[in-house]
């Protein structure tokens, strides 16, 4: 089948599953980023309980996990393979959804450790793919960016990239641990893209394009430089720390006293 085929197969298949409130395209395929050989990410909304042995027993070959697998935010899903294409299912329950929106509508949020995520992933996400995906059917929720959490979320995230910062130079550059001190530059830089993004009110769906988007991969050449000399370590770790004030300062974003209370 077509693609237009295929999208309309696992809409109707996932739709029509005991529990599911809405389903929705996501990722690159959502946003018309993707190449030929993309995965397809389908998100599954469900509100009052969501059986993942309905998903396996459409028969698709591939893994999936039960609710809460991938932690408290993401909840769970799993790749499978139909037709000869991946797709990526992830399970969304709308009662967390709600509980999340209304955080960030008073400009609250958490963010949770999960793999591949090296800045840790703020709750709002899930706002942030309903802001991206392509609703296909059902019940899909969409809002705007909070004014408040465009408010709390840049200085939140700046907090926790200035104490990395200042870790990375004085518990590894100091002492010419090289892996260490250039994990968190990395980290650090992906925190500060964050606040920036938040500044905008622009929502990001992964730590993919991040960086990019905030335009911080000058982040790169610094990284790129560091070698396993202590004195060019911490002016390493002293590049970093200017490229990312600059760019902070050029959105007017403030970085001096900063909260750090919420979204830890």
């Amino acid at each position: 089948m077509d693609d237009s085929a295929f999208v309309r197969y696992v809409a109707d298949s996932l739709a029509g599953l005991p529990g599911v409130d809405g389903v929705a395209l996501g990722g690159s395929r959502a946003q018309g980023t993707n190449r030929p050989d993309s995965d397809w990410d389908f998100a599954v909304y469900y509100r009052d309980g969501f059986d993942p042995e309905s998903v396996r027993a459409l028969g698709w070959s591939g893994n999936l996990t039960g609710l809460g697998g991938w932690g408290p935010i993401f909840n769970g899903g799993g790749a499978v393979c139909l037709e000869g294409r991946r797709i990526d299912i992830h399970y969304r329950d709308l009662e967390l959804i709600d509980r999340i929106h209304e955080d960030a509508e008073r400009g609250e949020f958490r963010i949770e450790s999960l793999l591949f995520h090296q800045a840790g992933l703020p709750s709002y996400i899930l706002l942030a793919e309903l802001g991206v995906n392509v609703a296909l059917r059902g019940n899909v929720p969409r809002w705007d960016y909070p004014s408040k959490l465009r408010r709390s979320a840049p200085g939140i995230w700046w907090s926790g990239a200035d104490l990395t910062l200042l870790y990375a130079k004085e518990g590894h550059a100091r002492h010419g641990r090289v892996a260490q001190c250039a994990g968190l530059l990395s980290e650090a830089a992906c925190r500060t893209a964050h606040a920036i993004l938040a500044h905008r009110g622009e929502w990001v769906t992964n730590e993919k394009q991040l960086l990019t988007k905030a335009g911080l991969r000058g982040i790169d050449d610094v990284i790129q430089g560091l070698t396993a000399e202590s004195s060019e370590l911490l002016r390493g770790t002293d590049a970093a720390r200017a490229l990312l004030t600059a760019a902070m300062e050029r959105e007017g974003i403030a970085t001096g006293q900063v909260p750090s209370a919420q979204g830890s």
